[in-house]
This record gives structure tokens, C-alpha cells and sequence, in this order.
């Protein structure tokens, strides 16, 4: 299964936000993957210390047109008040309750080359609610190394272990093109549902594993686009 964040459409009945987002029909991939972007720049602009932020800003910086933005959000409830905008904070708490992200979410990361230790040591995840409790690594060198406070490359023959100990529910892989698959199958087979793939391989995984490929490449086509458009 992978993830298309220019999916559109809204595809479901609106929810309120007093109510429960698990009791009712699952998001669209479209509305879920819109939400999220959302989400990414109401978390940035809180740290910036603003208060409010209206549909247009949002449109500029998500390149979702304002209307579409004002309908998502209409869906869920009355949030924005005109002239004046949507509250940063209230908002961002709103979101995660509608996108189920309000708790700690575990994260295990696979490979502790720069790519793995610059992930380990951003804030990133931590900004939505994840937490990179394991490193993972093959190579014996990068083993016991320290890469943050808390994180110390662990073998990769604890995978399953910790995983289980950990409670783990997201996979991020930051190995090779060749090692990735392998990889995964380990995942899957550790009963981890989520896997999110800074490689380029094309990973073949059962049905009710989700996957999202991280491409900086395909991120630039996507501005590419909108420049040229």
C-alpha cells in the first residue's frame, strides 16, 4: 500500500471535532494527506510564536488552494473566524485529534549513517507526537556507538526484541536501495504496520502495511510544477 499526498477529494460525511474521529468512516487519503500538510505548517509557525494564521497563508505555503483548505477544515467544525483567521494552537490540537495523533507514537530507525543520525537528531518526529526509541545498524563498527542522549546503535540482531519491548509502531528506513527490502520483510515479520522509506527502493510489503517513500527528488518536481504553473 503507499501513501499519495496529492491525492484530492473529500470523500466523507463531516465529523465534528467534539466527536470521537475512531467511532466514525476513515479519512480519504486525499483529506488525510491535505490535513497533515496542514498540520506540518501550524506546528512550524506555533514554534515561530504566532497566534493566528488565515486559509490564504496556509494556501501559500502548502499550495492548497485557499478554498479547498476553507472546506477541509469546514468539514470538521467551525474554526476560523473571518478577518481575523484560525487559531495556531487550537487548530494544531484539533488536527491531531482528527488525524489520531494526540499521543506518543514509537518510532525504530534503521541504519546510523548520516542520513540516520541527522533524523535521529531532529526534531522532526519529536514536533508530532514520535519518538525515536531504537537505532538500528548492521555494520559492528557503528554498533554502541552513541548518537544522542538517549540513543546507542543497537545490533541488528535485537530487531524483533526491541520492537516488541519498545512498542514500536513505525519503521523508518534510512539503509541502502539493496538493503532496504530486507529490511522491511523483517519488519513486517516483527508485526510493525507502518514503514517509512527514505530509500528508493520499491518495497514490496502485505496489504495491511502501509508505506510512505520519502523522495527529496519528487519533492522538487512538486515545486517544480508550481513554479512553472
Amino acid at each position: 500500500m503507499r501513501y499519495d499526498p496529492t491525492a484530492g477529494g473529500v470523500g466523507l460525511q463531516p465529523v465534528r471535532p467534539e466527536a470521537d474521529p475512531g467511532l466514525s468512516e476513515r479519512l480519504s487519503l486525499g483529506v488525510a494527506a491535505r490535513l497533515s500538510r496542514y498540520l506540518q505548517v501550524l506546528t512550524q509557525a506555533k514554534k515561530m510564536g504566532r497566534e493566528t494564521i488565515s486559509s490564504q497563508e496556509l494556501a501559500d505555503y502548502t499550495h492548497v488552494n485557499s478554498t479547498q483548505i476553507r472546506r477541509d477544515l469546514s468539514g470538521f467544525g467551525k474554526f476560523g473566524k473571518r478577518g481575523v483567521g484560525y487559531n495556531v494552537d487550537s487548530l494544531v490540537s484539533q488536527i491531531r485529534k482528527i488525524l489520531r495523533t494526540t499521543g506518543k507514537h514509537n518510532i525504530a530507525l534503521f541504519g546510523a549513517g548520516n542520513l540516520g543520525q541527522a533524523i535521529a537528531g531532529s526534531d522532526i518526529f519529536a514536533d508530532h507526537g514520535f519518538r525515536v526509541v531504537a537505532v538500528f545498524d548492521k555494520d559492528p563498527k557503528k554498533v554502541g556507538r552513541r548518537i544522542s542522549d538517549s540513543l546507542t546503535v543497537r545490533r541488528y540482531d535485537d530487531l524483533e526484541r526491541v520492537i516488541r519491548e519498545e512498542d514500536v509502531v513505525v519503521g523508518v528506513l534510512a539503509v541502502p536501495t539493496e538493503a532496504a527490502q530486507e529490511v522491511a520483510d523483517d519488519l513486517v515479520a516483527a508485526g510493525v504496520k507502518i514503514i517509512f522509506n527514505y530509500s528508493d527502493a520499491l518495497l514490496q510489503v502485505p496489504p495491511e502495511v502501509t508505506v510512505h517513500t520519502s523522495s527529496p527528488a519528487v519533492d522538487l518536481l512538486y515545486a517544480l510544477y508550481f513554479y512553472l504553473t
